[in-house]
């Protein structure tokens, strides 16, 4: 099959694009990274997105058969909003099904809602909507928190209990998260692309932990010995608001706090992924967590590599 994905030269979307060519697929990437070196070479030809020119899209979607989405932003921004994410989103969705895409795999989040009036679950969750009603057959995979050698979270709470003398969480810290690796989530997207029936399926890890017990196993992986405390919201963001500063960047934002104590990164749903993160760490403990991995920079920094942690 012919088959496009979002993001190739980026983290979870280089793995799908690895699944997609050991299984023998013709594949094509859409990006707004286009300078940024391609892991694939002349294996993966890549397209810019032209959200703003649909016909050029369509164009570059002529003869796929599946499209698998990787395409979101993580917060909003004065350079990049959720709001013109579900717009450009629509807009490709749109497109493919104009160019003939007969199935299109889609990467949500665990507890989209449209009711919310968090930024990223609201936005989600219309997604969702715009795809079921599409006309095209569709596959929506619903992640939590993704970890793997290119993470972001994972290893920059190793990086904090690394580096700073104290640990805060927000709150008690008992709001859970079901992280899954991101090449277990890459190896069911790239087989869900070759499905017919439409699906919605909770990809989420096979351990579930509390935030704070999330901590606690990272320190005693990396065999660092921090003092955990919890502090109220408020502060919490405005600490990681000073250490971003410093940083050059954003740490973690008021409204994913919310999400994280509101539970949205849970659900009560058999597990897809087979990859323990507490294995995963304790095999990488060497490494994690030695360097920060900023989010702005992948963001404004259209042509370096994604750096493995």
């Amino acid at each position: 099959m012919r088959i496009a994905v979002t993001g190739a030269f980026g983290y979870s979307g280089r793995y799908i694009t690895k699944h997609l060519l050991a299984a023998g697929h013709e594949v094509i990437t859409l990006t707004n990274s286009m300078h940024r070196p391609n892991p694939f070479g002349q294996q993966v030809a890549a397209f810019p997105f032209h959200f703003e020119q649909p016909q050029k899209l369509r164009d570059s979607l002529r003869g796929v058969k599946a499209l698998i989405n990787t395409y979101w932003v993580r917060f909003d921004h004065r350079l990049f909003t959720h709001e013109q994410a579900v717009a450009n989103t629509k807009i490709l969705f749109a497109a493919a099904k104009q160019a003939g895409v007969q199935r299109i795999v889609h990467l949500s989040i665990t507890n989209p809602d449209s009711a919310s009036d968090l930024p990223y679950f609201r936005g989600k969750a219309e997604l969702e909507s715009y795809l079921k009603n599409l006309g095209v057959s569709y596959c929506i995979l619903r992640p939590a928190v993704l970890f793997g050698r290119e993470d972001v979270l994972i290893n920059n709470i190793a990086w904090s209990l690394r580096h700073l003398p104290v640990f805060a969480v927000f709150g008690s810290g008992d709001y859970r998260l079901q992280p899954i690796y991101v090449d277990d989530l890459a190896q069911s997207a790239a087989l869900k692309a070759q499905g017919l029936s439409n699906e919605i399926i909770e990809a989420i890890g096979p351990e579930t932990f509390t935030y704070r017990e999330l901590v606690a196993k990272i320190g005693s992986a990396l065999g660092v010995r921090r003092l955990v405390i919890s502090v109220s919201p408020g502060p919490g963001y405005w600490g990681c608001r000073l250490i971003g500063l410093f940083l050059g960047d954003i740490v973690i934002t008021r409204e994913e706090i919310r999400g994280l104590m509101e539970n949205r990164l849970f659900v009560d749903a058999p597990p897809l992924g087979t990859t323990k993160l507490t294995e995963w760490i304790e095999q990488h403990k060497d490494t994690l967590g030695r360097h920060y991995t900023s989010e702005m920079a992948r963001r404004v920094d259209r042509y370096a590599e994604y750096r493995a942690n």
